[in-house]
């Protein structure tokens, strides 16, 4: 029985799906991904998911939260340093580089107190910039080169005026 898993490759913004026997052990996995073009050198570590930690260590050790459809993040960054302003106050924190924009929402809304409406009135906006990540976007995508670290506004979704 086999399944599929979506690879993504900080610095690549293609979504590469890959074919994957349903019981994989680390070196499955990576023969999988060199069987895709997907080379994990000493400078990349493999991340399931939003796992904390990348795999890695043993290569007959099963690899745990592989599940049909589940992303695989190939990264250069081990954590990326996620800095959220909002109101003229500034927080920080490490996440891995799967961690997805609402984890850090979530996160952000929660260490500045804000309601539940307030906080739905809210998104996340990269610093400097017009854009807004989509909620389901992984933190490593966002980075620039080597440089592990990704700036975020809370900023209201709308302005109203009146």
């Amino acid at each position: 029985m086999s399944q599929s898993i979506f690879v993504q490759i900080q610095g690549d913004t293609r979504l590469l799906e890959v074919p994957v026997a349903a019981t994989l052990t680390e070196a499955g996995l990576h023969a999988a991904l060199a069987s895709a073009g997907i080379t994990v050198g000493p400078d990349l570590a493999v991340f399931i998911d939003e796992s904390d930690e990348p795999i890695g260590g043993d290569p007959e050790r099963p690899v745990r939260g592989v599940k049909d459809g589940c992303r695989v993040h190939v990264a250069r960054c081990r954590r990326i340093k996620t800095v959220v302003n909002f109101n003229e106050k500034s927080l920080t924190r490490e996440f891995p580089p799967g961690a997805r924009v609402r984890a850090v929402k979530k996160w952000a809304v929660k260490e500045f107190g804000l309601d539940h409406k307030d906080a739905a009135e809210h998104v996340l906006q990269l610093c400097g910039s017009p854009v807004r990540p989509a909620s389901d976007t992984p933190l490593h995508l966002m980075v620039k080169d080597h440089e592990c670290a990704v700036c975020f506004d809370l900023v209201p979704e709308k302005r109203v005026e009146g």
